[in-house]
């Protein structure tokens, strides 16, 4: 008996679900920044509008967008 291990041991890191919503405008979230113990949410507009001054400040990024592309 063969088995195809490729698809079936594919770990997704997808922790975001619907009802976490965006911060700015209470879109669905796909990323999450935690600043001083605190946790962000934002939308992928938000997320990339604001990303280069969170990163200087976040102390971990949580990146979802790419569930965006995959539904697409």
């Amino acid at each position: 008996m063969t088995t195809n291990t490729s698809e079936s041991t594919a770990v997704l890191d997808h922790r975001l679900t619907a009802a976490d919503r965006c911060d700015s405008c209470g879109a669905q979230a796909y990323i999450a920044a935690e600043v001083n113990g605190s946790e962000l949410l934002f939308c992928a507009h938000h997320g990339r509008k604001y990303e280069e001054k969170l990163r200087a400040v976040a102390t971990s990024w949580h990146d979802e967008t790419s569930r965006l592309v995959a539904a697409g």
